[in-house]
This record gives structure tokens, sequence and C-alpha cells, in this order.
């Protein structure tokens, strides 16, 4: 929807003189609505120059409400200290939640790295903006939608291999980061805050990976700008990723229901059918070819379906260090959990390493060290989840090969 209240929008571009000699670049986005005026500062989360220009911006306005890009579970892990000690690995497994789980520890150990790189925390400009808040007597108004409601709703749109594919170019991402200068990152960090090159970049990302940007960034500007509106504040600062911004004014006279943008997704209709197709498929083709072929084709029929589940999940087992029991059992366990739609191989695989590894509280304590592939392999809670994820990967590309060997004996190939 196209704003209707362009002429009370105003991009702010001020270039300020420091007592060091050094120039101060802000962006701040102003958008008065009758007597409400909203300042919104576009931010990067590893950037101390943010940090720096969230705490100047409050200081020179004095709103009465600042509103900060994190939901309550966010805001509260920054001084939570033990809240990797509540981490259960056997209901992280159970629950099948280790992909969702390591990808999202992968995302964070990305931006400790660049965080340290740089020299700041990441997200130290939010709290900042709260300190800042709580300094000035304004009140502090979070406006992000719950993380977990987030990532579900991302992880819902992504197909099993997009996953992947999202998880290794982030894990690449913090193996190969370590050859740019840490003035050369600061830099296209702060140029990636220009409304010019973030335009072209946001473009790009909605075109490379719709799938994602919906639930991670155009709902979360409507939902950002839909809170801001509502806090009740006259004079309002509101501290965002830069990346928020340009949507947020798009968004700002629509009319949102955040109530259907918090909604977890349902399960997919198509996914239950194809986990209950798969096994169905396997068995069915088996009979049919000991129907049409005789109990003599009996072996050569099951050897096309165990041997690939086997040995993918085998290699997979290894490519993820996993111990040797597990390495074995993984012989064992695919061509059996992939013809039963109940349970997969990286579940049982992943109860069987986490009982081996027997990851302690200290472990749970370290995750925020995790910050390199090394770490995640040396740390005993990530590489459990590690063997999780490939042997996973492992048995559904051994299950996709069984099931294409197995078309070819049964002659449905052409």
């Amino acid at each position: 929807m196209e704003n209707s209240n362009k002429d009370n929008q105003q991009s702010i571009s001020v270039t300020s003189d420091e007592p060091n000699g050094e120039t101060q670049k802000t962006h701040i986005t102003t958008i008065q609505d009758g007597e409400c005026t909203y300042h919104i500062i576009g931010t990067a989360h590893v950037s101390e120059a943010s940090r720096l220009e969230v705490a100047q911006a409050i200081e020179r306005i004095k709103p009465d409400k600042v509103c900060i890009e994190l939901c309550q579970e966010r805001y509260d892990s920054f001084y939570d200290e033990d809240r990797w000690k509540k981490l259960d690995i056997f209901e992280v497994i159970k629950k099948g939640k280790f992909l969702y789980l390591l990808a999202n520890l992968a995302i964070s150990a990305y931006q400790r790295k660049m965080g340290a790189k740089l020299g700041v925390k990441p997200g130290a400009e939010l709290i900042g903006a709260a300190e800042e808040a709580q300094k000035h007597g304004a009140e502090i108004v979070l406006i992000d939608r719950n993380i977990h409601v987030t990532l579900k709703r991302v992880w819902a749109n992504l197909g099993f291999f997009t996953k992947c594919e999202l998880l290794s170019t982030i894990v690449s991402s913090m193996l190969f980061n370590d050859k740019d200068s840490k003035d050369d990152t600061s830099k296209e960090i702060e140029n990636l805050k220009d409304e010019a090159n973030l335009s072209t970049m946001m473009d790009s990302f909605a075109e490379a990976l719709p799938q994602i940007h919906k639930p991670l960034i155009d709902e979360r500007d409507q939902y950002l700008v839909s809170k801001m509106r509502a806090c009740g504040g006259k004079n309002v600062v509101a501290v965002v990723g830069a990346g928020h911004v340009a949507g947020m004014k798009r968004y700002f006279d629509a009319d949102i229901d955040t109530e259907t943008l918090d909604r977890l997704p349902k399960p997919g209709i198509l996914w239950t059918v194809v986990k209950w197709l798969i096994p169905l498929v396997v068995v069915g083709g088996i009979g049919w070819g000991v129907y049409q072929q005789g109990f003599d084709s009996l072996e050569k029929l099951l050897v096309a379906w165990i041997l690939p589940n086997s040995v993918f999940c085998f290699l997979s087992a290894i490519l993820a260090w996993a111990k040797p029991l597990t390495i074995l059992a993984a012989i064992v366990v695919s061509p059996i959990t992939s013809t039963t739609p109940v349970i997969g191989a990286g579940i049982v695989l992943g109860l069987l390493e986490a009982w081996l590894r027997k990851p302690t509280v200290a472990d749970c304590e370290a995750l925020p060290n995790v910050h390199s592939l090394r770490d995640f392999y040396k740390n005993a809670f990530t590489h459990v989840l590690i063997v999780c994820v490939l042997t996973t990967f492992g048995s559904a590309c051994g299950a996709w090969f069984g099931i294409g060997w197995l078309i070819k004996i049964l002659g449905f190939d052409g």
C-alpha cells in the first residue's frame, strides 16, 4: 500500500563535526502524524557508530517513548546470563528442533564474530537505547515480534534443501570472512546504512529469497510500525535495523492485523502427505516387485533400498565426526526410519550421540563463545546438533536415491 502521508515524512541526513575533528553522519526519518512525531533511526546491529548515534539522538530529541526492535524474550536474554543452562539437548532433538536451533546458533555466532572484529557487542545500540531512555525518563516500548514466531514462520516457508542451503551459507560466511580487515568490514557495514545502497541490497534479497524476505523483513516492517504507532507517545524515537526503515515508511498508514502476523504456521499438508507417501511407495514398490518378478527379486529390491540409505547416512555420520557407535548405528537406523513417517534417522542418531557425548551445563554455558565451525565441533552440545542435521540430510539423500533405484528395477523409469 502506498503511503498517503508522504508529505509528512522527512528523511534527515545530518552531518555533525565532532570535537576530535571526525565527521559523523546520522540517518533519521521523521514522520509527523497529527500531534505525534516519530523519529525512526536506522542502525546496523554490529556498529559502534550506530550505538553512538542512538545515544546522541535520544539526548537531543528527548522523547517520551523509545521504541526498540526487540521482543520481550530477546530483551530479557541480554540480561539473563543463565538462559543457556535451561537448554535440554534431549528435548530439542525429540521435538525435531535441532536444525532450527543450529541455524539460530550459527546466525548468532556469525553476529558475535562480526561484533568481536568491530569491537562492539551485537545489538549494543538496542540495549544502549534502553539505557538512554531510562536515563532521560522515557518509557521503553519493545515493538518487535517474538523471535520464535518469526523464526518459525521463516522456517515454515523453506523446503528441506533450502534450509540446508541457508545453513551452509551461514557456515561458509563464518569460515571465510576472516580475510576482511576490521576497517574494510566497518566501512561496508556503515555503507549499508545509506538508503541507496540498502534499497538495492534489500531488493536483491527479496528477489533471490522471497520465502525468507516476507516473514523475516516484510512482515516485521508491518509489525514494527504498527506497534510503534500504538505506543501512545507524542514524541517517539524508534530504534530499528536500517533494513526496516523503508518498509516502515511504506506501511505507516496501512491497516495492519498484528494478530495474524503473530500466528504460528500450521504444519504443511503437502509435507504430511509426503512423509506418509514415501514409506507407502517403498513398501508397496517392493511388494509389487515380488508379485511381478517373484521372490527371487526380493534380495535385489531390498539391496536397492537398504544400501543407499545405509551408505549415505554412514558417510554423513563420518562427516559429522560422530562417535563410532553412532556411525555404525547409522547403517541400520537409516533404512528403518526412512520407511516410517513417525521418526527420522537424525532424531534416533542424535539421541544416541547425546547419550554418548553427555553435553554438560558447562557446554551450554559456553554457547556464547561458539564463533567458528571448529567451535561448533568442539562444543559437545552443538556437535550433537551437527550429527542430527547431517545424518538427517544423509538419510534423506539415501532415501531418494533408493527410490530411484527401486523405480529402475521395477521398470517404471521408461
